[in-house]
């Protein structure tokens, strides 16, 4: 192998090497493996920023519910990501329906072309000049040279396709409804996250005070009992049971701190924002109560099969489905179509190094043609049976989702109707848990009754005022729980809807 060779194959190796590198997987599955430019990858996502814009917080503005909802409509990345599915679906509807109009092209082409014609050297027979005395002695080339300049304009419109175009704008335009439907989904499953983990993070709050209530009450207790000891009138495993009751209420304030904590990221997380970024929430008592709940049953089961994101979404699906039919159904038939051409064509031809001679002449075409399919291996009849598979799938898929809708308006109907029921109860057992600790804690001062019996009286009271905050909390949550099974949480104005009956298949 010469030098230059050496020269040349270095570089090629190197190229390839480097080439098969970038495409290795990892070599074993023993352990991590750092694949090629990731030390790239993970600088530039240290540096990546969205082109979105983030909401500004203001850290001294307390915010309320109606608040948060807002600035997590506006800044959760899924609202941003099911506008752009909306958006994508919308130009589909746009291309399909550019099946209507003229196909149009351009084109330009310039080229030379050198070629050979292989070319005999003839010799006749001088004492018979006849065409049978023609001998072939040799031959050879005859050159030929061109120049070619050319530009054309290509049309064809489709004038007839039987419903084809027509079925796949529909199944596009149900393609639109459905990302739209999903859209609005997307809102209400974010309204009603916040709202959840709003009145969560509100509970835990109120966790945090009644864990703190009842380590006050616990060191009450344990100065009383800690004065009859002084007093000659307690035993000291009393007063260590008092203290030992004092350190368990204390332990029970971190860790409801910790879940308040907990509670906070999770509603920071729903709304949209940093964790790291100072957001001041207004207490429970600050927010708006609950809606009760509008209709009977029977009227919210009604409203919510005919208004459902996810049922509408289904329904889209099942008209789409229908226009798929439709779509196959016409590749039976013939399509009738229109094709032209105009083109302008400059050529310049020289044989054997003569001079160069051409013209320049347009040419022009228009054509009416019509195509049908004869025989495709039954591909047609394999798709059309697909295609109302495909139908039936839909079809059944709706009827399961409103089956399940009913289900969930049934649950969170009841659910919302327990917790109210709930709620005065326990307003009544805070009230009968308050009053037996204070009559305990004096009688034990007066030492008429014992330990246990305020001991467990301070227990019963921390667990009555933290199930009423349960309950309080329930209530909101079972009604935005039951507005998102209905479909009005989030519900943009509209106008009024009428009964809609799923359209039936033409066959």
């Amino acid at each position: 192998m010469n030098g230059s060779a050496r020269v040349l194959s270095l570089p090629l190796f190197l190229a390839f090497a480097v080439a098969n590198a970038r495409n290795d997987p990892p070599p074993s599955s023993e352990r991590p493996w750092l694949p090629p430019n990731l030390p790239n990858y993970e600088g530039d996502l240290a540096t990546y920023r969205s082109n979105e814009a983030r909401v500004s917080i203001n850290p001294r503005k307390i915010y309320n519910l109606a608040e948060l909802i807002d600035i997590a409509e506006r800044s959760n990345p899924d609202t941003r990501v099911a506008w752009q599915r909306a958006r994508q679906a919308a130009a589909g509807v746009g291309l399909s329906e550019s099946a209507y109009y003229p196909f149009l092209a351009a084109s330009a082409a310039a080229g030379y072309d050198r070629a050979f014609i292989p070319f005999p050297t003839l010799m006749a027979n001088p004492k018979h000049p006849s065409l049978n005395n023609v001998q072939i002695t040799g031959g050879g080339s005859l050159v030929t040279e061109a120049q070619v300049y050319r530009g054309e304009l290509t049309a064809k419109w489709l004038l007839l396709d039987f419903g084809e175009r027509s079925a796949t704008v529909a199944a596009a335009k149900e393609q639109l409804m459905m990302a739209n439907v999903g859209f609005n989904a997307t809102h209400q499953k974010i309204v009603f996250q916040v709202t959840d983990r709003f009145y969560q993070f509100g509970t835990a709050r109120q966790k945090v005070l009644v864990a703190q209530s009842a380590l006050d009450a616990a060191r009450t207790v344990e100065e009383a009992v800690q004065a009859r000891v002084d007093n000659g009138l307690a035993t000291k495993p009393e007063l260590l049971q008092a203290q030992q009751q004092s350190a368990q209420t204390a332990f029970d304030v971190e860790e409801a701190t910790g879940v308040e904590s907990d509670a906070r990221v999770a509603l920071v997380e729903s709304i949209g924002v940093l964790p790291t970024i100072p957001l001041h929430v207004a207490d429970l008592s600050q927010s708006s109560t609950s809606e009760q709940a509008n209709g009977s049953v029977d009227e919210l089961i009604a409203r919510a099969l005919s208004q459902r994101p996810d049922l509408v979404a289904k329904l889209a699906n099942v008209y789409a489905k229908q226009d798929e039919i439709k779509k196959v159904r016409a590749e039976y038939y013939p399509k009738v179509a229109i094709d032209a051409h105009a083109t302008e064509t400059d050529l310049e031809v020289s044989i054997a190094h003569s001079d160069y001679f051409g013209d320049t002449k347009p040419t022009l075409g228009v054509f009416l043609t019509a195509s049908v399919p004869i025989f495709d291996g039954f591909g047609r009849r394999y798709k059309m049976e697909a295609a109302e598979a495909d139908l039936r799938a839909a079809e059944n898929e709706l009827a399961g989702a409103r089956d399940s809708a009913v289900r969930e308006v049934w649950k969170a109907y009841t659910d919302f109707k327990t917790a109210l029921r709930k709620q005065d109860s326990a307003t009544k057992l805070v009230a009968a848990s308050q009053n037996a600790f204070d009559a305990a804690l004096e009688s034990y001062k007066q030492g008429l009754s014992t330990y246990p019996e305020i001991a467990s009286a301070q227990r019963n009271l921390a667990a009555a005022r933290s199930v009423s905050h349960d309950t309080q909390s329930a209530i909101f949550t079972a009604a935005t729980a039951l507005a998102l099974s209905t479909g009005d949480l989030a519900r943009p104005t509209t106008r009024p809807l009428r009964p809609t009956l799923i359209r039936p298949l033409e066959r």
